[in-house]
């Protein structure tokens, strides 16, 4: 049994995916950027988009009734490596002592030249695949933006 959640994005419907699939007792959630509500935000500040990534990583685990407590694999997609240690450490921030297995990897670009990061996540929640779905987006998200041009 499968539960699935939608950021609501116009693109999703387009390209074919939802924001995060429960399967069975795992979650797993699609690569998320530095949008928050119908905006792309901290220009230039690949720490800040880090972290606004994985806080919508964690929006999409909530709508499923996880946390990032539950995230057992992230992968990291960034458009310059060089700054793979303010990443990381965003990364480290938000994720503490619970410290998932991780990857950080190096892409030529991201579907807008302005974002840095990319985060996925993979979280492990006993029974996360049945039951009824919380919706989404949350009510603290707000709306989502049209892609890109």
């Amino acid at each position: 049994m499968t539960r699935k959640v939608s950021s609501g994005a116009v693109w999703e419907p387009v390209a074919g995916y939802s924001r995060a699939v429960a399967a069975g007792d795992f979650i797993f959630v699609s690569g998320c950027t530095s949008i928050d509500g119908a905006q792309f935000v901290h220009p230039g500040d690949a720490a800040a988009q880090t972290t606004q990534a994985i806080a919508n990583v964690a929006a999409a685990l909530e709508a499923l009734g996880a946390g990032l407590k539950d995230v057992v694999r992230t992968r990291m997609f960034v458009t310059d490596i060089s700054r793979w240690e303010e990443i990381g450490r965003a990364h480290g921030a938000a994720f503490g002592e619970s410290m998932p297995a991780t990857s950080m990897i190096a892409v030529a670009g991201l579907i807008d030249p302005q974002m840095l990061v990319e985060v996925e996540a993979v979280a492990y929640k006993p029974g996360a695949g049945s039951g009824s779905g919380l919706g989404w987006p949350p009510e603290s998200a707000g709306p989502f933006p049209d892609p890109p041009p």
